[in-house]
């Protein structure tokens, strides 16, 4: 059986974090990270861009050999790992080998969730999660004429857009009353979707496939409201699940996804969990949740590494806050924090700008004079500065019209003032 001190399930931001924040505290000790994919690290937020064309496969990689190799890391492809065995310190993988390990890392990510709609197995369809994924969509593209996605999220609005662009004619369906529900309210909805349909995708909202059979090459759908549409391109985006079935009988805690303490840690010992597949503090929810999110991912990598190396330097998670950035057609939206509708009403102002016309848009949501959301179109602010306002909960009160007329000019003046 291998053996290696520290063990990475999973290759993205998180265990990539997790491997420079070891490798800063630990020189010497071995580090193995192993990945089901074939191929070297990459991003998830660039896939829809690798379905575009706008950016070659081979071009998108986060590390080259080269910079494993300088760390001393063995960086595995084409290792899934079929059980954990937290009793005995290893694992097995898909092909019956075992590896051995001091401290394991959980950073396998999410996989996309199936809707269990009647005759989806049947019929041939994408999903967009890997690079292989992203590979076989761009290489249909051409061919498309007629192309539906299910799901109004980010990953399927991406995804109606590229194809749109390919020459295609979209229909998106989403079963909440508007898209990107997670991310924006009503209004600001309206604006994404009045640009999509400038566009010519056609979104229909409140709405659910509720049967899909065979068509010739493509599939048929049968919708809630008794209409029907054809397509030779299906595209499912109805949300994604943490990778956690290599965890049973494992006997780690998991609910939605693995359940961790403010340190990455979970409930075996000497096993740490990151990123997408992490179930962690929430910093408005009394419960844990899942942000799967690429600064979380990066914030949490680093503290399961540095408490693996035993970086006395590492400080507990301050607790989930979302965020988001989103362009499409030409247009930018950011969404940092929560609406208002998930805070206690008390102490909570909400204030609003909208212009459809020009699809701008900015709503920002304090609670005691603190940020707890800010939400835009097409109107200027960092985001990265945002979440750091609401994680510092910075009190806003001395400053709170001018921080409403210029949220960004306010906002760097409190970041060069309170950032240590």
């Amino acid at each position: 059986m291998d053996q290696t001190h520290y063990l990475i399930v999973g290759a993205s931001h998180a265990a990539l974090s997790a491997v420079h924040a070891i490798r800063l505290h630990d020189a010497e000790r071995d580090i193995t990270v192993v990945t089901r994919d074939q191929s070297l690290p990459y991003s998830p937020t660039v896939l829809p861009y690798v379905v575009s064309g706008r950016s070659a496969p081979e071009r998108v990689f986060l590390r080259n050999e080269d910079y494993f190799t300088r760390l001393n890391v063995k960086y595995r492809r084409g290792a899934a790992v079929r059980k954990v065995r937290p009793a005995t310190a290893s694992v097995q993988l898909d092909d019956g080998e075992e590896i051995g390990f001091s401290k394991l890392l959980l950073a396998s990510g999410a996989a996309p969730a199936l809707p269990p709609i009647p005759g989806l197995a049947g019929v041939r369809f994408h999903v967009l999660r890997t690079l292989n994924d992203a590979i076989a969509l761009h290489s249909v593209l051409p061919k498309t004429k007629r192309a539906l996605v299910l799901g109004g999220g980010l990953i399927g609005m991406h995804a109606a857009e590229n194809l749109a662009k390919g020459g295609a004619q979209v229909t998106v369906v989403e079963i909440q009353p508007h898209v990107l529900s997670g991310y924006f309210d009503a209004d600001a909805s309206g604006i994404i979707e009045k640009v999509f349909a400038t566009n010519g995708v056609r979104l229909l909202t409140s709405s659910q496939v509720t049967t899909l059979a065979g068509s010739g090459e493509g599939c048929r759908a049968m919708l809630s409201d008794g209409a029907e549409l054809d397509a030779d391109l299906l595209l499912v985006a109805a949300g994604v699940a943490p990778v956690t079935d290599f965890l049973d009988e494992s006997g780690i805690e998991i609910d939605r996804g693995v359940l961790v303490d403010d340190w990455m840690h979970t409930s075996a010992e000497n096993v740490w969990a990151a990123g997408d597949v992490a179930q962690a503090r929430g910093f408005f929810e009394a419960d844990k949740i899942i942000n799967g999110i690429l600064p979380d991912a990066v914030g949490q990598g680093r503290i399961a590494g540095m408490a693996m190396a035993g970086d006395a330097g590492a400080k507990p998670y301050a607790g989930g806050v979302p965020l988001n950035t989103y362009a499409f057609f030409g247009q930018q939206a950011m969404s940092v924090g929560v609406q208002e509708s998930a805070l206690d009403s008390s102490g909570v102002e909400v204030y609003r700008q909208v212009d459809a016309e020009a699809a701008r848009y900015l709503k920002i949501v304090l609670q005691d004079s603190r940020l707890a959301g800010i939400f835009g179109i097409n109107w200027a602010f960092d985001p990265g500065v945002m979440r750091e306002l609401i994680l510092r909960r910075i009190d806003l009160d001395a400053v709170k019209q001018p921080f409403l007329d210029a949220p960004q000019k306010i906002a760097r003046v409190l970041m060069s003032r309170n950032w240590r």
